[in-house]
C-alpha cells in the first residue's frame, strides 16, 4: 500500500542501459519537484553520463529548488560537469546556497557509487559499463546506501565551487 510520502509514478526494479538510466534521473527530478522532496544526494565518479546538460532537467531542478531544499553532489572529480554540462553549471551557480559539492578521492573511480538517493526512493547503477542497476523504495537499501554515502562524505573535501574568487 502506498502512503503519501512514497514517490508516485517512479518505477521500482532493475533497469538496463544508459537511456533507461537517464530517464530515471529525469523522472526522479520531476517527482522531486512535484512532491517537494527536501533533500537529494547524487553520487557518481564524474557525472559524465548523467543528462545534466538537458534543458528539461535544469527546468525540473529550477522548479524543485527553493529555500529549505538541499542537493548534495559527491564525485571523485567534477571536471566533466564543468567542461560539458554548462546548463547545469549555470543553474548550480544560481542555487549555490542549496547545493553542496564534495570530492572523495579515497574511493576508486571503478568502485564509486553512481546513485540518486532521496529519503523515499533511490536509483543506483550497479554496472557502470552496461549502465544497469536498480530503482527501489526499499527502506533497508536506502539506509545502507545513505550510510555508504555519509561515510564517503565524511572522507571528502569541498569541490566544484560556484565561483572562483581571485585577489
Amino acid at each position: 500500500m502506498e502512503t503519501d510520502t512514497e514517490p508516485k509514478g517512479l518505477p521500482e526494479g532493475p533497469f538496463v542501459g544508459l537511456p533507461a538510466f537517464s530517464q530515471l534521473v529525469r523522472d526522479a527530478l520531476e517527482c522531486a519537484e512535484r512532491e517537494g522532496w527536501p533533500e537529494m544526494v547524487w553520487s557518481d565518479a564524474t557525472f559524465s553520463q548523467w543528462p545534466l546538460a538537458e534543458k528539461a532537467l535544469t527546468d525540473s531542478l529550477q522548479a524543485w529548488a527553493r529555500n529549505g531544499r538541499k542537493l548534495v553532489l559527491l564525485a571523485r572529480r567534477f571536471e566533466e560537469i564543468q567542461r560539458y554540462q554548462a546548463r547545469f553549471v549555470t543553474w548550480r551557480i544560481r542555487w549555490d546556497h542549496i547545493v553542496t559539492c564534495r570530492i572523495c578521492k579515497t574511493v576508486d573511480e571503478a568502485d564509486f557509487p553512481s546513485a540518486l538517493w532521496s529519503p523515499h526512493w533511490l536509483m543506483q547503477r550497479l554496472d557502470l559499463v552496461r549502465s544497469t542497476g536498480v530503482a527501489t523504495r526499499d527502506a533497508q537499501r536506502r539506509v545502507l546506501l545513505r550510510q555508504q554515502l555519509d561515510e564517503m562524505l565524511h572522507q571528502s573535501s569541498p569541490g566544484f565551487p560556484a565561483s572562483t574568487l581571485g585577489l
